[in-house]
């Protein structure tokens, strides 16, 4: 009886400690799950780059930028469970890494530039329930957000600036491949020297590429050659070569006064010339794309993601300008700024973006 007894008791208290060993496992896997869904309700957000790369001193490392803060604000770390970039060596890497990232779960996933435009269309139709922006064009889906600028505003400004400080009453532009995107650079920046100065002829010339820097050498050296002094390049990485330019004839002739616009970033540095406090970096047309990602990515993580819109920044928007490096900048062109800005603010003046609207002003 006893031993009966004693099995009995044996078998009640194995019981209850499997019973409480369950319900301690139960109560561990529902913290391990609760966590996972913390994790994976955070909000993440990515970028690919085009061929010129993160740190290329023109929109990309300006939208990594706006990333980088966006991150820093939100107590997100660098990585997968908070921000991140992929750089892109190929247009065959624009596919390749967007995909990457939404298996890596990326809550918002951002294509850099226009030339991803075909990659992450294609993308965002494999994938319908990520999110996705572009940057520099449209992307008609409904999981896109398309984020444009009025980079005719900008450059206006810059043209205006040009046209009041030309010596020779020649100036030139540097594009890197002729688009409807970067048609609106060339008309603003012509636009904005014709309006303030309408003795100086504008030379325009396409480099067919982004990224091929000695071509924006050899392309500014033909024009520095004809009397031109001021050179306004938007071609990304072959802008560079454009700088190389301006500086080596500043090294071989430090009296002659030439100069290049930079496009959007500060891009000072580019412009510097060893061993003299000289600088060939006029002024720089800025495009704000850490001002639009983050505003975009602060959107998103509300969940007020604008899928399927088109969202413009301009110079209202502080999307657009100039830099703030002004050192090589008169006053009289500074006061003149000022005055065109007001003027595109209130509307009373719309900058051309293309050869139509410039042909209505007469210039």
């Amino acid at each position: 009886m006893k031993k009966r007894k004693l099995g009995l008791a044996l078998s009640l208290v194995l019981a209850a400690g499997t019973l409480l060993g369950a319900c301690g496992n139960s109560e561990n896997d529902d913290k391990e799950s609760t966590n996972g869904k913390e994790k994976k309700d955070n909000f993440t957000v990515a970028m690919v780059t085009d061929t010129g790369g993160v740190d290329d001193e023109s929109f990309n490392q300006s939208a990594w930028k706006g990333i980088q803060e966006f991150g820093k604000e939100n107590d997100l770390e660098k990585g997968k469970d908070g921000y991140n970039y992929l750089q892109s060596k190929s247009d065959a890497d624009y596919a390749k890494n967007l995909n990457t990232l939404v298996r890596e779960d990326y809550k918002l996933i951002y294509g850099i530039g226009f030339l991803l435009a075909e990659s992450v269309g294609e993308v965002a139709d494999q994938r319908p329930d990520s999110q996705f922006a572009i940057v520099d064009t449209v992307v008609d889906k409904k999981n896109v957000a398309s984020i444009n600028f009025k980079e005719q505003q900008g450059s206006f400004l810059v043209g205006v600036i040009a046209g009041l400080q030309t010596k020779t009453n020649k100036v030139g532009f540097i594009g890197g491949v002729e688009s409807e995107l970067i048609k609106k650079f060339e008309i603003g920046f012509k636009a904005g020297v014709l309006s303030v100065n309408p003795d100086a002829k504008v030379e325009v010339k396409y480099a067919g590429d982004f990224n091929k820097a000695d071509i924006g050498k050899s392309t500014a050296g033909s024009m520095y050659s004809s009397g031109i002094d001021i050179i306004y390049h938007a071609a990304g990485g072959t802008g560079k070569g454009v700088f190389t330019e301006a500086v080596e004839q500043k090294q071989k002739d430090p009296k002659r006064e030439i100069y290049v616009i930079g496009v959007d970033s500060d891009q000072a540095k580019l412009g510097a010339v060893p061993g003299t406090d000289d600088n060939v970096t006029l002024t720089s047309m800025i495009k704000r794309v850490d001002v639009a990602v983050k505003d975009l990515s602060t959107k998103a993580k509300e969940g007020n993601f604008p899928g399927g819109e088109v969202i413009e920044y301009g110079i209202k928007e502080n999307g657009v300008g100039i830099s703030d490096t002004k050192d090589n900048v008169t006053e009289e062109s500074l006061k003149a700024v000022e005055e065109w800005t007001e003027k595109i603010k209130s509307g009373e003046f719309v900058v051309p973006g293309t050869d139509k609207e410039f042909k209505k002003l007469g210039l």
